[in-house]
């Protein structure tokens, strides 16, 4: 029996395990890489394991993420990330070069290895034929270690492409399209895999832009061939020795398969407040619009923003829209400035914002009051612009350039075909990594610099054998990351201090969850399906661990905020009824007894004392996860076995 890329991939890292689906497996990472929003917390888990140097291939630590200095806080983070780094033998791209993603894309990434990342969005790496995944940041400290990395074997899916997209119609307009089929949690354990005729006509650029919004699916990854279109891109890098072809057998197997005729796409935005929430953008054609952002690690790269500056070359920005463009990378810069693109941009009344992340997370440009902006980003959770009541639509870079033009959603097919056919990648792209900062040679004394904002990461104890607390929020389905840990332009710079970030947890929800938390010395969360759901930040299972959260009881979890609460000692305990969620409310005090022997058999008994009802829960974990729960999280197992 054939082999999909996947298969083929993890076959060549497998450490532990067999590759049966729905089983745990360990799998060998060549790769790593953090950004500063998360990367604070991964190295100083990292130098707790008291190991002197990374045993990866290669890893990189970015700054993209928030690069404003309005105070000491965020340049104490990136001298503490930069001089970490420098220590231990971890490369250090400084604030300018760019987004992790394109960065590591451009410079770093390898067909058929594997990269771990502490940003939800790694799977971009796919778009390079890399098995590229998405992790909390303690999980990518443990890969730097040397430690294997665990996941489910994933259900591979496979989506064939199959014609060619009509001029206006792009790569994000496919990806939208399979959101639309699966929904933002039809991906978990599963990895996308596109194979077919339409493959061959997409550059890397577009295979990124794809596999990167993968994760939207809350799929572990998507992942590309490597083909000529890859040694294409990694000759133009001047990168070729990396190139390895990688295809799926003939007689692979696939758990799913989808077929999306490109020939009949259509353009697509996806509507407030969820990426799932797919419509034609005919359907959306003439609405006024305030805003216009164009960039972030699903639309940065080069050929991108040469569309943009295509579009808008003779035209003028619509005096109702404000219009940001964020390059992907300082090479894509440097690029856009030689080849005049930059200039026709400036030209049409765009505003150039640093290359990094942005508006993306809420780092400024935030719509007006009930404003309407178009993205060209990966997410439109509610509040995540900065703004709670504006409405943000995902649109591909050319409905964005059109509709800044005309002041309205403008479907752009026959309107942009003269500006951007016969566009391609170039032939040689500008190499200048200057702006990367290579580590010490093994054996330098290195001083770390720790500034005063950057506070210890909270401490676990082994597991009790009861609990009884009082539930202290409760929420419904597809709550975020950004929901339990706001990363909004105020916080951002706290990453580091979890103590101050705690007074921030699930407020979006519930302003007084964490004065209630405090008082009640802890308790736990009840919620719907798919918590935790975006961005992979370890913050939002440590600033509830701070709290005292003992258990969060869910329909379902998205897959790397369950880890997460693992790794931190938090029961992810899962209603075995789901119509048991009704019976619980706030205030309600929750007995579970018994508590070893429950988490030894997986299943356990809450009792409610507010109404004596019982409710059954599953604990959907590994052995090795049940380890990591008795013994209080994944250091405090570590330690044992050491």
């Amino acid at each position: 029996m054939g082999l999909t890329i996947t298969e083929k991939i993890i076959k060549n890292h497998l450490v532990v395990g067999e590759m049966n689906r729905g089983t745990e497996i360990g799998i060998k990472i060549d790769h790593t890489l953090t950004q500063d929003s998360t990367g604070t917390m991964a190295y100083l888990q990292f130098e707790a394991m008291g190991i002197p140097r990374v045993k990866t291939k290669r890893s990189v630590a970015y700054i993209d993420h928030n690069m404003l200095q309005t105070g000491p806080e965020n340049m104490d983070d990136h001298l503490y990330i930069q001089t970490v780094a420098k220590k231990h033998g971890i490369y250090f791209s400084k604030p300018g070069n760019g987004i992790c993603h394109q960065v590591n894309i451009e410079r770093f990434g390898v067909p058929g290895e594997t990269l771990l990342g502490s940003d939800s969005h790694t799977p971009t790496g796919g778009g390079l034929g890399m098995l590229a995944i998405g992790a909390g940041g303690l999980d990518v400290a443990v890969a730097m270690a040397g430690g294997e990395y665990y996941i489910t074997m994933p259900e591979i899916i496979k989506v064939e492409l199959k014609g060619n997209m009509r001029l206006g119609v792009t790569s994000k307009d496919i990806i939208l399209e399979v959101l639309k089929r699966f929904t933002v949690k039809g991906g978990i354990n599963r990895v996308f895999e596109y194979v077919g005729e339409g493959v061959k006509n997409l550059t890397v650029p577009e295979r990124a832009t794809i596999t990167n919004m993968g994760a939207e699916l809350g799929a572990t990854t998507s992942v590309f061939p490597s083909d000529e279109e890859t040694l294409k891109f990694l000759k133009a890098q001047k990168r070729d020795e990396d190139y390895v072809e990688l295809f799926a057998d003939i007689d692979a197997i696939y758990d799913q398969e989808i077929i999306i005729d490109l020939n009949n796409l259509q353009p697509m935005a996806a509507c407030p407040h969820s990426p799932d929430d797919v419509e034609n953008i005919e359907n959306l054609v003439g609405k006024k619009i305030n805003q216009v952002a164009i960039g972030s690690c699903t639309n940065s790269s080069l050929l991108d923003l040469m569309k943009v500056a295509n579009i808008l070359e003779g035209n003028t920005v619509s005096e109702e829209v404000s219009l940001v463009i964020s390059p992907g990378s300082k090479q894509v810069l440097n690029m856009l400035a030689e080849n005049g693109s930059l200039a026709k941009m400036i030209d049409s009344g765009a505003r150039i914002l640093e290359c990094g992340c942005g508006p993306c997370i809420g780092m400024g440009q935030s719509p007006n009051t009930e404003g309407v902006s178009l993205r060209t980003f990966n997410r439109n959770f509610k509040g995540r612009s900065g703004t709670t009541d504006a409405d943000v639509y995902l649109v591909s870079p050319e409905v964005a350039a059109i509709s800044a033009i005309t002041g309205v959603i403008t479907n752009p097919i026959g309107r942009v075909d003269d500006k951007i056919k016969n566009m391609e990648v170039p032939s040689q792209f500008k190499i200048n990594d200057n702006l990367i900062v290579a580590p010490a040679p093994e054996g330098e004394e290195v001083e770390v610099v720790k500034g005063p904002n950057i506070k210890p990461f909270p401490k676990t104890e082994k597991l009790k054998d009861s609990i009884n607390k009082n539930v202290l929020i409760k929420v419904e389905d597809n709550i975020t990351t950004d929901h339990i840990m706001p990363s909004n332009a105020k916080l951002l710079p706290y990453r580091s201090n979890i103590p101050y970030l705690s007074d921030y947890c699930l407020t979006p929800c519930d302003p007084e969850f964490p004065a209630r938390a405090k008082e009640q010395g802890g308790g736990i969360i009840v919620t719907g399906h798919n918590y935790g759901q975006g961005s992979s930040r370890e913050h939002a299972a440590l600033a509830p661990l701070y709290l005292g959260i003992k258990a969060v009881v869910a329909k379902s979890f998205a897959r790397i905020h369950k880890n997460n609460l693992i790794n931190n000692g938090i029961l992810p305990l899962i209603f075995k009824e789901e119509n048991d969620y009704d019976t619980l409310n706030v205030g309600d005090t929750l007995e579970i007894n018994n508590l070893l022997s429950g988490v030894e058999s997986k299943e356990m008994i809450i009792k409610n004392t507010a109404n004596g009802k019982e409710i059954r829960v599953v604990l959907d974990i590994t052995d090795r996860q049940k380890e990591m729960i008795l013994a209080g999280g994944l250091i405090n197992h570590m330690k044992e076995k050491a």
